[in-house]
């Protein structure tokens, strides 16, 4: 994955003492520093090992690597950047290796689980849902299909070729803007917003730490291209992203991920249970999920 040895060395170092650490049931507070740090490291070996790789026309001496100065806090604690925190939250979702695993690994993925829906009246529905997603350069850019299974009807959301159109029975039609305004949430405001924040054009932006239930948070604000804005609440000791919040139209919504696992060297919350204002409007429960299978074009139909 990583040419340069001292990365791979750093990386694997970093991962068996967070193990050893977790045995001995240790604060994994230090660890998260070391993985701030490896961020930094790994740029600058990266950068070292492309220059050693790329031919120059004549030898020059190499200038004094330039100490690293990481900025303070009042209280001395380091004063890290929403870039830095984001960087950090990819590498522990990409197993360590961040990014490079997540896009070699979920080249496609297959998500198969229960849904249930809370509607305006209280009812409740549970649905059994598939999703097929189709990577590409950028959210933007995936082929995404959503597919709900009722025991009268089969009803899909499709996302292709930048296009979202629905399909009812297997006939397309043009949805409702609240249903495309519900799916683009799901894709622009989910985990993915932050895990590929760099290929979206995104910026990350870090806010006032915050403590809630006992749990210690930085807060990092995503804002897209399309001015979508996703507040992201970062556990300080796990580096997992535990809830996320946003507003529209004059509603604010929060959703909470729970039962993280591992799933092919990636990691994945396998509940997660999204409010609108004080309300509980939807809980998805992902029964398997896979990464890497061939998934065919004819999924994604065109509308």
């Amino acid at each position: 994955m990583f040419k340069c040895p001292e990365i791979r060395f750093m990386l694997q170092s970093a991962f068996t003492d967070f193990q050893h650490m977790s045995k001995r049931n240790v604060l994994v507070s230090t660890y998260t520093q070391g993985i701030f740090a490896l961020v930094f490291a790994v740029t600058g070996l990266a950068a070292a090992s492309f220059a050693q790789e790329s031919p120059t026309p004549s030898p020059t001496p190499t200038p004094a690597a330039t100490p690293m100065v990481i900025a303070k806090n009042p209280d001395g604690t380091p004063a890290y950047t929403g870039e830095q925190v984001a960087e950090s939250v990819v590498i522990i979702y990409g197993g360590g290796a961040g990014r490079a695993l997540l896009d070699q690994i979920r080249k496609t993925t297959l998500e198969r689980g229960k849904i249930s829906v809370t509607g305006a009246d209280g009812r409740t529905d549970t649905v059994t849902y598939q999703r097929w997603v189709k990577r590409g350069e950028n959210l933007f850019k995936d082929k995404i299909r959503f597919e709900q299974d009722f025991p009268d009807a089969r009803y899909s959301m499709v996302s292709s070729d930048e296009k979202i159109f629905g399909i009812y029975n297997d006939q397309s039609f043009t949805p409702r803007e609240d249903a495309v305004r519900s799916f683009e949430n799901q894709i622009f405001r989910g985990l993915d917003g932050l895990l590929r924040y760099k290929e979206n054009g995104s910026t990350a932006a870090l806010a006032e730490k915050t403590r809630q239930m006992g749990v210690e948070y930085y807060v990092v604000d995503i804002t897209d291209t399309a001015q979508r804005k996703t507040r992201y609440y970062v556990s300080v000791k796990s580096l997992r992203v535990l809830m996320l919040e946003y507003e529209e139209n004059g509603v604010k919504y929060k959703r909470r991920f729970y039962d993280y696992r591992p799933a092919q060297g990636t990691l994945v919350p396998h509940r997660s249970v999204l409010w609108a204002d004080d309300k509980v409007i939807e809980e998805v429960n992902i029964g398997t999920i896979t990464f890497g299978q061939r998934v065919d074009d004819g999924i994604f139909p065109q509308a």
